[in-house]
């Protein structure tokens, strides 16, 4: 088999070749290049020793010396080199306590967490495949290197990985690895939140949000997303519906685009409706306030997972008001940009959207066709530039001050009344008709 590597990398590896050393692209970026892919980064992994590889290199960082990895810059890119290393004992189910430079990379490639991760390449020796990475690539699973146990006890992260590469990938868990997850999901709770935060959006943008089911079958997501088992474990009782709550959040993750704050949206939507469960005298299921109480408890699982302010503030928004229905008239909607915020849409619509498409098909068309008018009328309004905010205004705070009203409190409601005028009548946004409104208003009073 034959992979092309990048200029750069043959570089690193013929320079410590030359040197006496052996050297190999290796994990990720030998999987990727097999199945086609345009890999992220290029390891390199070596028998030279960090301090070797520093002398052999103008540029280097010392990115992680004292775990044998040294980062060697080629026009201004940055490539990992990474001594052949065997691992010690684990400490707090993520890192070795020490570690232990070898030659031999079979023992190097041992550590590594699943088969399709430990091949290496380079150009002089071909493919190096000790562990059967390539026969599951075939198989399209996802196996660990050697005993899963022994795997997922030195990193528990590992888990999460495995669901996440079998969500990128589309390939299935190995049922020894699965066995494995089921039986040591606790130990997740030793996993820095930043750390799971960074596998669970690489596995809800994927091809395949629904690996979610796997989370929660193996038990992860008890450990970091209770309410998520919450979700699974609540029906939904009428016409609208034909999942639980869970289910039906990941056909809406599979029918919207893989966008972080799209996904984490659909993912959360509907996270409220276990606690706002109601049962009527017929035995139907109401969910009532849980957009409001959904928001509220999305912002409390993104700040526990460690989200940043900006993410946490675009998906509680979305979840306030995915559920919200204006009548399909223009005032109507333009209000309901004005209540909602710009800043929401065209967000907004992929959201119901996708909402729409995972429920049963109980007046689906209806809804779609509901929200397709909602969007026209938007993207009119949009057109012709009404105003939706304040600052739209024909007139300014310093207009209403050069009419003698005084700056505080009157002059900001005095902006708001105007700007409720305008949203029902958008064609009196102009400067001499607000001015006659607010001599107007001025007069009354």
């Amino acid at each position: 088999m034959t992979i092309t590597l990048p200029e750069n990398v043959k570089f690193i590896i013929n320079t410590l070749s030359r040197a006496g050393y052996e050297a190999y692209a290796v994990g990720g970026c030998v999987r990727d290049s097999i199945l086609g892919r345009t890999p992220e980064d290029w390891d390199v992994t070596t028998s030279a020793s960090p301090y070797q590889v520093k002398e052999l290199f103008s540029r280097t960082i010392d990115t992680g010396i004292q775990h044998g990895t040294v980062t060697v810059m080629c026009q201004k890119e940055g490539y990992e080199v990474t001594t052949y290393r065997i691992d010690g004992a684990y400490e707090d189910y993520r890192h070795p306590r020490e570690v232990t430079f070898t030659s031999s990379l079979e023992e190097d490639l041992k550590r590594r967490d699943f088969t399709i991760n430990a091949m290496a390449y380079n150009e002089e020796h071909g493919l190096i495949d000790i562990y059967g990475g390539i026969q599951d690539i075939q198989r399209k699973i996802i196996r660990c290197v050697g005993n899963p146990i022994h795997r997922f006890t030195e990193d528990a992260l590992r888990m999460m990985r495995a669901v996440r590469f079998a969500a990128q990938l589309g390939f299935v868990m190995e049922e020894d690895t699965r066995r494995a997850i089921t039986e040591l999901a606790p130990n997740l709770a030793g996993i820095s939140a930043e750390r799971i935060q960074t596998e669970l959006v690489k596995l809800l943008v994927s091809s395949h949000p629904e690996e979610m089911r796997t989370v929660y079958n193996t038990g992860m997501s008890r450990v970091f997303l209770p309410e998520f088992d919450d979700m699974m474990d609540t029906p939904q009782n009428n016409q609208h519906h034909c999942y639980n709550v869970g289910e039906h959040s990941i056909v809406a993750m599979q029918s919207i685009r893989a966008d972080k704050v799209l996904r984490l949206t659909m993912l959360l939507h509907d996270v409220a409706k276990p606690v706002c469960k109601t049962v009527d005298e017929k035995g139907i299921y109401h969910f009532y306030e849980h957009p409001k109480v959904g928001a509220q408890m999305a912002e409390a699982i993104l700040r526990r997972l460690k989200f940043d302010n900006d993410t946490i503030h675009k998906v509680t928004a979305l979840i306030v008001w995915h559920d919200d229905r204006p009548p399909l008239e223009e005032k109507s909607i333009r209000r309901a940009i004005h209540r909602i915020g710009l800043e929401q849409y065209p967000a907004l619509f992929e959201v119901k959207r996708a909402d729409a498409l995972a429920k049963n098909y109980y007046k689906r068309e209806e809804k779609l066709e509901s929200i397709r008018r909602y969007e026209e009328l938007y993207e009119q309004i949009m057109q012709k530039h009404q105003c939706l905010t304040i600052k739209d205004l024909a007139v300014t705070g310093r207009d209403l001050i050069a009419l003698g009203m005084e700056p505080g409190k009157e002059l900001g409601d005095m902006l708001k009344r105007l700007l409720l005028h305008v949203l029902e009548y958008p064609e009196d946004n102009t400067k001499e008709i607000l001015q006659n409104l607010i001599k107007t208003g001025q007069k009354s009073e």
